[in-house]
This record gives structure tokens, sequence and C-alpha cells, in this order.
């Protein structure tokens, strides 16, 4: 056998000699760091879960209040980790949420402007760089299953893409056991289809969406049903027949992610790491019902968020800042011990704040949304500031579109064929036709019934906000800040503002 030492002796008589020498110890030194690095950050860094599921709202789920839902396994979660009360998506649409959650940028500046199936076509640009590609490149081994929702698949890519039914969680999770026998660090992507609306249960206008649930069930899901009478109506709903008949459907279907949530961990308990793993749990953007998916008021935005750091000692049960999906990228960069630059991201780390390390106030977020659908033009921009909020319709003279499946529900069509006046506690016209400024106080109107856009009490608000959000326009690189002057005639001259 030739030694190291032999093959170097004779080379040593040859004209070649330098250029292989310098060659070997490139050679040899590049494995011995990329050997250092593996060593060195492969055992002691934390694996990280991120659960998105589709179409969720605070309003079903145990652990934020509600009573009736029986969601043991994710209010296990918030009992060991902890619930942000004032997590918010930025676009209250599926696809251009999930952008904004894999990139730590708002959708405006990276051309994730809307769905990407179909005939939409919207796509982020081939420049950006995500999440999984900066974890992949620092040595995470990234896998993701169920819903994907993004293009193109270069900026998104994953290490292994794993097979599931997105409507079954526990499916899905005996799917991925085997990610977690990974040798390095594993960042999952783990994302269901529930509860997203699903096919009709019926052929008539006022049978009740199936929400995903099947009248066969599930292979290993032990459904939990619910009554009419039982469902908790959130307060921008019509009390109605067809809507509780709708609830009832969204509330199975959010049980059966509990139950597959439950099995995941079950599997990652199993596997030896569950105390190296941090699990992050989020929807996407709102319940998939007028007046919250696809719009940014409060149902729409603000999410659940419950996070498990098994690193951190004594987690604080609830939090109380503001945080966003964009923020998220750049947090799990944090938690990965990944350097990056702050100003790659429109989002900031949140990392201290669960750690209780950051006591800064955190009581400022920005929301960007401006298609759901191809169809479904209508730019809004929103700053919340402490219990300010404002909204930008930038289109105002629109009336406000429907996505598809919320436009045939059985709820909005029996407001619809009724000609009623109200959906919910807002009046039908009020719902269809916005003001360019929605100005709200939050602590005395949850419910963003009274625009205080034109009261002279709150002038002064009005011209914060909207400095703040000129600001955050310019900051972000959106193309719709030419719409504060109504010139118009900039809009495509090439002109750089």
């Amino acid at each position: 056998m030739i030694t190291e030492m032999n093959f170097l002796n004779k080379l040593s008589g040859l004209n070649i000699f330098p250029f292989v020498m310098l060659s070997f110890f490139v050679l040899i030194s590049c494995q011995s760091s990329k050997s250092t690095v593996q060593k060195e950050q492969g055992d002691e860094r934390p694996n990280i879960i991120l659960f998105v599921t589709d179409d969720h709202g605070k309003d079903a789920l145990g652990c934020y209040g509600n009573p009736v839902i029986q969601t043991p396994n994710l209010d296990q979660l918030a009992e060991d980790g902890t619930i942000f009360n004032n997590a918010f998506c930025t676009s209250a649409s599926c696809a251009a949420s999930r952008s904004v959650i894999l990139t730590g940028k708002f959708g405006h500046a990276t051309g994730s402007y809307g769905h990407t199936h179909d005939y939409h076509h919207f796509s982020t640009y081939d420049t950006v760089n995500s999440l999984p590609l900066i974890l992949e490149q620092n040595g995470y081994y990234t896998a993701r299953i169920g819903k994907y929702h993004l293009a193109p698949e270069k900026v998104f890519h994953f290490q292994d893409v794993l097979p599931g039914n997105q409507r079954n969680t526990v499916e899905m999770a005996n799917n991925v056991k085997e990610v977690f026998n990974s040798e390095n660090p594993f960042f999952l992507y783990f994302c269901t289809g529930d509860p997203h609306r699903g096919e009709s249960t019926g052929p008539n206008w006022d049978d009740p969406n199936s929400f995903g649930n099947s009248k066969t069930g599930y292979k290993g899901v032990k459904e939990i049903t619910y009554t009419t009478d039982e469902v908790l109506v959130p307060s921008f709903l019509p009390d109605t027949k067809e809507s509780r008949e709708e609830l009832v459907q969204y509330y199975q279907s959010v049980s059966r992610i509990d139950t597959g949530f439950g099995q995941l961990m079950e599997h990652l308990k199993a596997s030896g790491k569950l105390d190296n793993t941090i699990v992050i749990y989020i929807s996407d953007n709102g319940i998939a019902f007028p007046g919250a998916k696809t719009t940014l008021y409060e149902p729409g935005m603000n999410l659940p968020c419950i996070i498990k750091n098994p690193l951190l000692k004594g987690q604080t049960k609830v939090k109380n800042d503001f945080i966003s999906w964009v923020d998220l990228t750049p947090t799990i960069l944090d938690w990965a011990g990944i350097n990056y630059q702050p100003n790659n991201f429109h989002g900031h780390s949140f990392k201290g704040v669960l750690s209780g390390e950051d006591t800064t106030a955190r009581d400022e977020i920005y929301a960007s949304h401006t298609f759901h659908e191809i169809t479904m033009y209508y730019p809004m921009r929103v700053v919340r500031h402490k219990n300010y909020k404002l909204i930008f319709n930038i289109a105002s003279g629109l009336e406000y579109p429907f996505a598809s499946d919320l436009w045939v529900s059985s709820t909005w069509q029996q407001v619809y064929r009724s000609n009623a006046k109200y959906f919910g506690k807002r009046t039908v016209q009020d719902y269809l036709h916005h003001a360019e400024f929605e100005l709200y106080d939050l602590d005395k109107d949850p419910d963003e019934i009274h625009n205080l856009a034109d009261s002279k009490e709150h002038e002064e608000v009005l011209s914060m906000m909207k400095e703040k959000m000129k600001q955050f326009q310019q900051n972000t690189q959106d193309p719709w800040k030419v719409f504060w002057d109504k010139d118009y005639s900039l809009q495509g001259t090439g002109l750089n503002l």
C-alpha cells in the first residue's frame, strides 16, 4: 500500500511536484475543515420542527381559551412551552404567507404576491435565499412533508420530500420517523392540508363544507366530532344554522390535526431527540370564513403560535410581545447558531424574547397583502402599533373580492341570498366596500367596527401611523409606495424613487 509520504516522495523528482503539493494540502485542509464543522455543529445544535397548519385561527384551540375544542396534544405543547397572544401573519393568503415564513421578507419585495398554483402563476424571484437552503448550506438535514404551495422549487428546495396525505396527520407523522434518525441536526417542515376547506358535503348551496373530513374516515385516525349546539361562533361571523354547521366540520378537522401532532411527538420522544428539538406550531393565515382569511382584520392575521424550546429553562407560559411570520427565518437561524446579516431580512429574531434576555418592547408589526387568487387584486398594507391599527386599502374603489371557496360557502351564501344587512357585527356594505384608510383602537374596539380615520380626536394618531407605513413601504421596496402621492405617472417609468 502506498502511504501518503511514499506518494509525496515519488512526486519529488517531477516538475509538477509544487503544484501537486499545493493541491494535496488544500484538499487535506478542506476535508479537515469540513469534518471539524460537522463534529462541532452536528451533535450540539438543536433540531427544529416547523409545524404549519392551513387556515387555523386562535378561535379553535383549547390553550387559547376555547373550552369545547379537543386539542389535548397542542394544549400540552403550550403547557410545556410558550403561547404568543400577538403573533401575526403578514398576508392572509396561503402561498403568500408561506413565502414570508421561509424567506424572512415581505412578499411585495420577493414577487410572492399570491398563489403559485394553477392559473395564478405567482412565483418568488429566483435570486431569493430561503431558510431551507441556508440551513442545508450550514450542515442541517432538511425535509418537508405535506402542503408546499411555493415556487420555484430551486428557491425553496428541501433535501427530502416525504409522501403523505395532507388530511391525515397520523399518516404524515408515521412517514417522517426516519427524519429523526439523521446524524446531522434536522429541520422538518411539516405542513397539513387541514383545516382548509375541502369539497362540499352535498350538492345544495346550504350544505356545509367538509373542511377535509371524510365520511369514511382516515386510516389510523380516531375522529372527534362535534354538534352545532356546542361550537362557539366567533364574533365576526353571523350566528346562523349554516355557520354552525360549517364550524362543526372545521372543529373536526382541527382535532384531526391535534391527533397527528400527538403521534409526531410520540415518534420524536421514541427517537431520543425530544429534549434537543425546538417545536414551533403556527397557521399560515386565519380561519377559512369570510371576514378572516384573505382579510387583514384580526381574525385573518392574529394567529396561534406555540413554541417549545427544551434548551431553555423555565419558559414563560404566555408572551404578549408582537411577533410576525417575517421574524421566523432569522429566529430559526439564531437557534441554529448560523451567522447572518440582519439587513438580509425584513424580520427580526425573537430568540431573546422567548428566552427572556431581550426586554426591548416589541409592540409594532406590519402586514402586506396584494393578491389571493389572480382575480382578487386588492392590495392592503397594515401597521399595528400598540393598540392602534391602520389599514391602507390601496384599491378601495373596488368591491372587496372573495376567494372562490369563501364565496360559495354556505355561511356567506345564507347572508347573500337573504339580503341580510349584517355579516356578524359588520354591515354587508362595510364588508364589501372599504374606506381608503381604516384606523382602529383595538383596546376599545377589538372587532374593528368603528373606523377612526375621520375622527378629529385621532388626527395625530392617524398622521403618525401613516408615516410609519410610508417608511415601512420605503424600507421594504414596496412597489405600491407610489400610491401615496397619487402620481400614477411614476408607474413603469423605471425611475429609482
